[in-house]
């Protein structure tokens, strides 16, 4: 892994509203871990996210609320930065793309994209709202999906099914402005020829190699991503409009087209470039390591919804503006659905992370456990109350706080705190420390692949491994009889704890800083620390409880507050 730049990206959040679970559960969450799994590692990373704050979501919003696109992504750009940092998303910079940086590079790729012909000009028949004498952008038309029947998808994606759509292809459209009817006008846009890519894309996608060089290992991408390029590719790619009758966003820069702006997703994945390059600028860094460097190694974390445009459509824009690295990986969770039904905001049948930090001070860690354990890295998954608290009470407290609960309460009692000295292993530790060493080398492996929920249970594996030595051996009866004995079976527990504080930053980090405050480390510590062990006569803090129990009402109450919404 060494000698690597490695440039984590997860999605660019919409900034029209508020963060909630299943945004944490499928992008934020997992690109978290792994930056500072590499961070562990010692490994360069940049980690960059930001809000989009273009497109049509955010001025339907703002009609909404009877306020101006720039007051509503103020708001909420303001407001889910400090929700990440609270939760413990350390992004190296939280960008926007309303910035003048970002429009001055949006306009400039447009231009370049433009003047290498790589765009083309067409009219073309789209749907005009007479009553707000206005075009329509995709999010501004609903109707039937004509794949799955579902009534209310929008113009460019039907959130229930997930296909990605064009308007012309709903059935019974209407606006979302004044719930009429739209009529057909002619409008002229900019697009990009998305079929005259597809050879190169298909050896990207299925072989790894770009013009015959290896760029990504296959084998470890995930199935539902591959999956859904080929179902695109398979069916033949098609033009896309990359600008929008809009007067929100990032302008046409060309004379006389001043009432045009960017397709979003033309300009949102640009953020990466634009927030990398604000990054290093501030921080006297080249930009160029992490965009244009055969050492660079690019992995963007999404939804499910945003495979097309992460895994064909910047690609190819990448690839048009030459020299750029194409991602080395998409890890692409699919959706968390929440006590038996889909996340809706517009229902407001979601848990709002803002809300969860005001009714679970200090348990940060219990949430970020419990979305990862139950990550639906493979398949839809559910999130539910019940399981919230079976997850905390049953794991969190009686696996992982116990193990370490102990063995702190036996240290102080039988040495004042100290690390025991005079160790002498049996044949049967050294066996159990091989099974510890296995443990860690696949959370390694694990956590390499983008497996983070695996790697959480082998670091749950370790802990009731470090239970089970514990009853085997029982130290609090065994001190009366061979204390020598009792100082090594402590001692190994004690070590393994300080390994366990290691292994869970990544998931756990406010847990982490916790239980290593506790262990009187002194020092961060990092991947390679895991093999040391503690000198005799360390002298250990008082221990304090980790996690806390969550009792039924606490429950209950959140169940209720489900109800009412």
């Amino acid at each position: 892994m060494k000698n690597n730049n490695y440039l984590i990206t997860a999605a660019l959040l919409y900034a029209n509203g508020p963060v909630h679970i299943g945004h944490l559960a499928g992008a934020y969450l997992p690109a978290d871990i792994y930056s500072k799994f590499l961070r562990l590692k010692k490994e360069k990373v940049l980690f960059v996210c930001g809000s989009d704050e273009h497109g049509a979501a955010i001025t339907l919003q703002s009609k909404k609320e009877n306020k101006t696109p720039k007051e509503i992504v103020d708001y909420y750009h303001n407001k889910n930065k400090s929700s990440f940092k609270n939760i413990g998303v350390d992004f190296d910079i939280f960008d926007r793309t309303s910035e003048k940086h970002h429009h001055n590079l949006s306009s400039e790729y447009f231009t370049q994209l433009n003047n290498d012909k790589y765009f083309f000009k067409k009219k073309s028949n789209q749907f005009f709202d007479k009553d707000y004498n206005q075009f329509l952008a995709d999010r501004y038309i609903k109707g039937e999906c004509p794949k799955c029947g579902y009534l209310e998808a929008y113009g460019d994606q039907c959130e229930q099914c997930g296909s990605s759509l064009n308007p012309n292809d709903l059935k019974n459209p209407r606006s979302t402005l004044s719930g009429k009817e739209p009529v057909v006008k002619e409008t002229e846009h900019w697009y990009l020829p998305m079929q005259n890519h597809e050879e190169w894309l298909k050896e990207w996608l299925t072989k790894g190699k770009l013009q015959g060089k290896e760029k990504h290992d296959v084998s470890k991408w995930r199935k539902q991503v591959l999956s859904q390029c080929k179902s695109w590719l398979d069916g033949g790619l098609k033009p896309r409009a990359m600008t929008r009758d809009l007067d929100w966003g990032v302008k046409v820069p060309l004379d006389n087209y001043k009432n045009k702006v960017l397709y979003v997703w033309l300009d949102a994945p640009i953020g990466y470039v634009s927030a990398t390059k604000k990054y290093c600028l501030e921080n006297n860094l080249e930009w160029t390591d992490f965009w244009k460097s055969d050492n660079s190694k690019i992995i963007n974390f999404i939804g499910k919804d945003n495979i097309v445009f992460h895994c064909i459509i910047f690609p190819i824009i990448l690839k048009c503006l030459k020299d750029f690295c194409l991602p080395h990986n998409v890890i692409a969770n699919e959706f968390l659905n929440l006590e038996g039904n889909k996340i809706s905001t517009s229902r407001n049948w979601a848990v709002w992370l803002d809300d969860y930090l005001r009714d679970f001070p200090e348990q940060q860690d219990t949430l970020r456990y419990v979305l990862c354990i139950t990550a639906p890295e493979s398949k839809d998954n559910d999130f539910t109350w019940k399981e919230f608290q079976s997850r905390n009470n049953n794991e969190l407290v009686a696996i992982l706080g116990n193990f370490i609960n102990r063995v702190f309460v036996l240290i102080h009692k039988y040495w004042d705190g100290k690390i025991p000295d005079n160790i002498v292993y049996k044949d049967s530790d050294k066996l159990f420390l091989k099974k510890t060493e296995s443990i860690k080398l696949n959370i390694d492996l694990k956590l390499q692949s983008f497996k983070f929920k695996e790697a959480l249970s082998e670091v749950m594996n370790m802990a009731r491994l470090g239970n089970k030595f514990l009853a085997d051996n029982e130290p609090w009866k065994l001190i009366k009889e061979d204390e020598e004995r009792t100082r090594t079976i402590l001692f190994i527990s004690v070590n393994m704890i300080r390994e366990i504080s290691i292994l869970i930053n990544p998931f756990l980090p406010f847990t982490s800083i916790k239980l290593q405050k506790m262990l009187n480390l002194g020092r961060k510590m990092f991947w390679e620390d895991l093999d040391l062990n503690f000198n005799s006569n360390h002298i250990l803090n008082k221990p304090e409880l980790l996690f806390r129990i969550i009792d039924d009402k606490e429950i209950e109450l959140q169940i209720e507050k489900l109800e009412k919404n």
